[in-house]
């Protein structure tokens, strides 16, 4: 595997790029990716790829405007430097909430971004919960959207193991209902619907809770945790309707604006979530924050792709 694959890695999240390099026993490849005083980004490919094939692991997360436009460049300069094939490997995909026209004279930037990586050069796109999955359908190339859900069910077994029984996963809207049923299912626990109405962008109003929470633990899943306005609404309602433990777990932390305080401030006792984005120094300081990586998984996709494997296993 060594002699025909590379992974690059833009500088959105290195940590995880060499994670899976040592998952996968290739050395992470040598690319220059520095930023000119007047904004301008620049790459330089440090070794010869031609007739190889390539991985850019590249998360589109803030500053994600400068994120895409690393990943974008790093896939011209690969493809004029004759790459056999290039995978961008997105483990956070940037601009996905907008992934359809939710009022009049809007654009759908998921669309615009997925043409732009296909017209720099990508021959395919491997993801982690993305946020909207009719998003691989704004594809022309194959797209490989894993989830997390290994990964986080294992860790919750491990931490209830003795007390699988008196869980329950509450997802905080009507949407995420499967996700948390399929929880639900292979922990054997119960479930629970928060009813969230919006009333602005990223301002939540928990409305109505339905199952039972009383004397439980209760795990509060989505797949991404932003400004945690909802996640907080949503814990102190539990805790409202006699919860005696609120958990939450997510894979993709974004925690922007004020996320940090609020859980800090919150009555959650912990928050799992996974390194498709890495954290701040403050999330990083914060106890209440724990890290799970998808290394391993994003590591194994590859190789299975490289091998011309199946890689639908990964699809739990």
């Amino acid at each position: 595997m060594e002699n025909k694959i590379r992974v690059f890695s833009g500088n959105s999240n290195p940590v995880l790029a060499e994670k899976i390099c040592g998952f996968l026993q290739v050395p992470l490849g040598k690319a220059k990716v520095k930023t000119f005083s007047d904004g301008e980004i620049m790459v330089e490919i440090g070794e010869n790829v031609r007739g190889r094939d390539i991985y850019v692991v590249q998360a589109t997360c803030a500053p994600t405007n400068n994120h895409l436009m690393e990943l974008l460049i790093m896939i011209d300069a690969l493809k004029r430097a004759s790459a056999a094939t290039i995978t961008a490997v997105m483990p956070y995909y940037g601009y996905a909430r907008q992934d359809r026209k939710a009022a009049p004279r809007t654009p759908i930037s998921s669309k615009l971004v997925a043409d732009l990586i296909t017209t720099a050069g990508a021959d395919r796109v491997v993801t982690v919960d993305l946020h909207a999955g009719q998003i691989q359908g704004f594809f022309n190339i194959p797209v490989d959207n894993l989830y997390a859900a290994p990964v986080l069910l294992a860790h919750l077994k491990t931490r209830f193991a003795d007390s699988l029984e008196n869980l329950v996963m509450v997802t905080p809207d009507a949407g995420g209902t499967e996700r948390a049923r399929a929880f639900a299912k292979r922990l054997g626990c119960s479930l629970a619907v928060i009813d969230k109405r919006r009333s602005g962008p990223n301002v939540a109003e928990v409305m109505h809770l339905i199952g039972d929470v009383k004397g439980k633990s209760a795990i509060i899943l989505d797949d991404m945790i932003d400004t945690a306005g909802t996640l907080t609404q949503a814990a102190q309602a539990l805790k409202d309707h006699g919860a005696a433990n609120v958990y939450a777990c997510a894979t993709h932390g974004v925690l922007s604006g004020p996320a940090i305080d609020r859980i800090n401030n919150s009555v959650i006792e912990k928050v799992v979530i996974t390194d498709t984005i890495p954290l701040g120094d403050r999330a990083e300081a914060t106890e209440k924050i724990r890290v799970l990586s998808v290394a391993e998984l994003l590591g194994e996709a590859i190789r299975r792709i490289h091998e011309d494997e199946s890689v639908s296993s990964l699809f739990v």
